[in-house]
């Protein structure tokens, strides 16, 4: 058996190829030679956005407000943050007003009644236990005092959320969809779309050298965005949240919003700022790896700010015209439409009849 395990072996080195017998520095060589992959040029986490025709950011402009310390993002304190909508002002009215103050109540009473029965009905004063199990009147309260405690919450409960989903009308409607791990914001009645990413840190070994770091003027570290939703301050905004992978959910502690994002369904919810500044908010759904690194960032400016901002976007303001890019030039298909005296216009077909459609030829129509 050792002869026939040593003649395999014999056998197996002389089959073995040349090539794989080559001293070890020749694949060296040959890697040292090919050349060395170059990322993309990107911005922020899109690598494959160039960064060639973007403007220079200018801190102070419009999309790239310099945030409020305290206003509209986190601050270290506990508690709501500053509300700047009239539901947010509602909610955190009713959360600090009414419903704090209640819990507190209920839980002194609920420890004076622990306290009170440990030494009222302590062993040493109640030597023989006492043999009534049953009392009409504590039941009659105990079951009445809860009803109308409940009762007191829900009249400004349903209220509030009476207020909440009766928005007004929308002076301006913005698309959110979530992806993995970015925003995309749409405006689709001013013709603005564009993605939004979040700023990595100078020090970060994963930004490329020709990406924007974050800086002070950006916003906080894991908070700051590339490309800001901006929105007109005094407008009623309506948002139409959805996702396209997994489920996100699209939270702006500030306006009072967290409303989740699911794929293939719209959500709706809405906003009214009057204050001009920048709020940040994050995904609020356990999305992802990343989940922790996709901030949402909206900046509140003047009607007349915003309307510029639109039109650097090359949008326009709902309402009006969009700008037509050769108004002279008239295209073939509507130049074949006009009449002419050599094609005059066709009869108007008979109430009742259908109209011919001239459909392309298939494979089942030549």
């Amino acid at each position: 058996m050792r002869r026939i395990g040593w003649a395999i072996a014999l056998a197996g080195a002389w089959l073995t190829p040349a090539a794989a017998q080559a001293p070890a520095s020749a694949p060296t060589q040959t890697s040292a030679a090919a050349p060395v992959a170059t990322p993309p040029a990107g911005t922020a986490q899109n690598p494959g956005q160039p960064d060639v025709g973007q403007p220079a950011v200018v801190p102070g402009t419009t999309g790239h407000m310099i945030p409020t310390p305290g206003i509209g993002q986190p601050d270290g304190r506990k508690g709501i943050q500053d509300q700047v909508t009239p539901i947010g002002e509602e909610a955190a009215g009713f959360h600090n007003n009414w419903l704090l103050p209640l819990c507190a109540l209920i839980s002194i009473f609920v420890l004076g009644l622990l306290l009170w029965a440990i030494f009222r009905y302590r062993r040493a004063a109640n030597p023989t236990p006492s043999r009534n199990s049953h009392n009409t009147t504590i039941e009659v309260i105990w079951t009445l005092v809860p009803v109308l405690v409940l009762v007191a919450i829900a009249i400004p409960s349903i209220r509030l959320l009476r207020h909440q989903y009766s928005p007004p009308p929308a002076d301006l409607t913005v698309k959110v969809t979530g992806h993995q791990w970015y925003w995309t914001y749409e405006y689709p009645d001013n013709g603005v779309s564009f993605d939004s990413y979040m700023l990595k840190e100078a020090n970060d070994p994963t930004r490329q050298a020709n990406q924007r770091a974050r800086t002070n003027a950006d916003g906080p570290p894991l908070l700051a965005a590339d490309q800001r939703m901006v929105l007109p301050a005094g407008k009623v905004v309506k948002f139409i949240v959805t996702a396209d992978d997994v489920i996100h959910s699209f939270a702006m502690p500030a306006f009072w919003i967290k409303q989740d994002a699911n794929p293939g369904q719209l959500h709706e919810t809405w906003a009214w700022v009057d204050r001009p500044g920048v709020y940040f908010g994050q995904c609020s759904e356990l999305c992802g790896a990343r989940h922790g690194f996709m901030p949402i960032a909206v900046e509140v400016v003047p009607p007349a700010q915003f309307a510029a901002w639109v039109a650097s976007k090359g949008g326009h303001i709902a309402g009006a015209a969009p700008p037509a890019p050769n108004s002279t030039a008239i295209s073939p298909v509507s130049q074949s439409n006009i009449p002419t005296a050599a094609q005059p216009t066709p009869p108007a077909p008979p109430p009742g009849s259908r109209p011919a459609v001239q459909q392309p030829a298939t494979a089942q129509n030549k």
